[in-house]
């Protein structure tokens, strides 16, 4: 077995530990295989009480997949790699979101992408003074997946709007503050941590024993700015919202959100409004349509050239903005495969 996902039973805490530092603990296709095999192990496993994830190196929890591989299967329409990844990927999170045992999630760093779909949908989230978490994938031709869908509508006032269309970062006090964490301890506390839950009884008061007060958060200055900007009834009244403005916040987002890919944005818009009338098995599945359509477009595979293979940071998207994209192109993303739809075994 791979050590890049590393498994232990301290107790009767089950641990999962994402071993990729050197990468930002990305997760590989094989990672996502790992992990689901052993959380089904564990949920049969009556030695196991409760399974916590953290990721190694001190730096990042994870920051997100590992689009490399993906990139390289998108210059080869015979490559299936991105049918199979998505698929094993969003049935993880499944599992992780319907757990039978309590499963805990510590965002030790970085949490992006891939990392916020093995975390957040857990239920009990950890965040920590080490925390920033955000979702950047618009940047990069994409759109924000792993129950993206689901989870960001459901977010208060325009912040799931915010994080999906301008990549912004949060804290661990933004966490707990959003309701993205339950709880808040210093990440130096996360051997203590799993120290408590090896022999606990009772999760919750484990984890309340080592958490502490969560502080302001970064975004709270403007976080009454954030509600007016982005709960608006279209993307265009968003754009024309942060342009008359007139403030640094608002010109700040209105320049992240035209620096990204004009297609994705508008397909994320669409993606959190029909997120927000579906449940999580039904969000999954649309996401699963949006991201074999991405992935067999050019958007993506330009983005990731440009900011993650060449690293030149000039995109050469199809749209010269976000107002040129077609409504037809948007509602592509949206229809069935040939492959067929996302389904799920148990």
């Amino acid at each position: 077995m791979s050590d890049a996902v590393l498994f232990e039973q301290r107790g009767g805490l089950g641990l999962i530990t994402l071993n990729r530092p050197e990468v930002l603990n990305a997760i590989s296709h094989a990672m996502v295989g790992q992990i689901d095999r052993q959380l089904a192990d564990w949920a049969a496993d009556a030695g196991i009480r409760a399974v916590l994830i953290r990721g190694a190196g001190g730096k990042a929890f994870a920051a997100g997949g590992d689009i490399r591989r993906l990139y390289d299967a998108m210059g080869d329409p015979a490559d299936d790699y991105p049918v199979h990844f998505f698929r094993d990927e969003y049935r993880l999170n499944r599992r992780i979101k319907t757990y039978p045992k309590p499963y805990i999630a510590v965002y030790n760093g970085i949490v992006m992408g891939g990392g916020v779909g093995v975390s957040v949908h857990g239920a009990h989230r950890i965040a920590t003074d080490a925390t920033l978490f955000a979702m950047p994938e618009t940047g990069i031709g994409f759109f924000p997946d792993v129950g993206g869908a689901y989870f960001l509508p459901r977010l208060k006032a325009g912040l799931g709007r915010y994080l999906a269309l301008t990549g912004g970062r949060l804290d661990g006090g933004d966490c707990v503050a959003e309701g993205l964490a339950e709880s808040y301890m210093p990440v130096a506390r996360l051997d203590d941590l799993i120290a408590t839950l090896a022999s606990a009884e009772d999760i919750p008061a484990a984890i309340a024993h080592v958490a502490e007060p969560a502080p302001a958060g970064r975004l709270k200055p403007d976080r009454s700015a954030v509600a007016v900007l982005f709960e608006q009834a279209t993307l265009n009244d968003v754009l024309a919202a942060l342009q008359v403005a007139g403030t640094d916040f608002a010109e700040k987002q209105l320049k992240a959100i035209r620096s990204k890919c004009p297609l994705s944005v508008a397909v994320a818009w669409e993606q959190l409004r029909r997120g927000a009338a579906l449940d999580f098995d039904a969000c999954l599945k649309l996401e699963y349509r949006i991201a074999l359509q991405a992935s067999a477009g050019t958007e993506f595979r330009e983005g990731v050239r440009a900011l993650i293979v060449d690293k030149d940071n000039k995109p050469a998207w199809a749209d010269a903005s976000i107002e040129a994209v077609s409504e037809a192109a948007v509602q592509a993303h949206f229809q069935p495969p040939a492959t067929g739809d996302l389904t799920f075994t148990t």
